[in-house]
């Protein structure tokens, strides 16, 4: 991963990271409803937004913006969303990255768990999140605007392997 940096995210970085949501999710456009494909590729705005309402991060490879993941504190919990890696780069250690930098920071922050939702058909996300030790939760929203959704979760702290 030597070529992977990951730093917190500026409002300047909005555009880009824009771009990289829908760069990442619009191979799969045919599997969410139009309102689920818009609130996931989210514009610039949505992006300005998110970073009002709590961290996200850059992933850089070899100095260029290749991917993006933000997070929520929900309590004891902090809610991974926004997870995109362009496909450009995936395979190459940047969705890891970003997963350990908002793992890092919710231990920083006292979190016991980290969750995320994701939909049943990103298979190579589902195959990241399962490697870095988050397993799926019979708990959660179902569907995103008619998209079926599962949540996931790991556990932080001593207890956590």
């Amino acid at each position: 991963m030597a070529s992977v940096k990951v730093r917190r995210a500026v409002p300047e970085d909005a555009p880009a990271m824009a771009i990289i949501l829908y760069t990442s999710f619009v191979e799969f456009r045919p599997f969410y409803t139009p309102e689920a494909f818009a609130a996931t590729a989210i514009t610039d705005e949505e992006v300005l937004v998110r970073l009002s309402e709590g961290p996200v991060w850059a992933a850089l490879w070899e100095d260029s913006l290749c991917g993006t993941v933000a997070a929520l504190a929900r309590g004891a919990a902090l809610y991974i969303r926004g997870m995109a890696v362009l496909p450009t780069v995936r395979g190459k250690g940047v969705g890891e990255a970003l997963l350990k930098a908002v793992e890092a920071f919710a231990s920083e922050q006292g979190h016991t768990t980290l969750l995320l939702t994701t939909t049943p058909f990103l298979h190579s996300a589902i195959r990241l999140y399962e490697r870095c030790g988050f397993s799926r939760t019979a708990v959660g929203e179902a569907d995103l605007y008619g998209t079926p959704l599962f949540t996931m979760e790991k556990r932080l702290g001593a207890s956590a392997s």
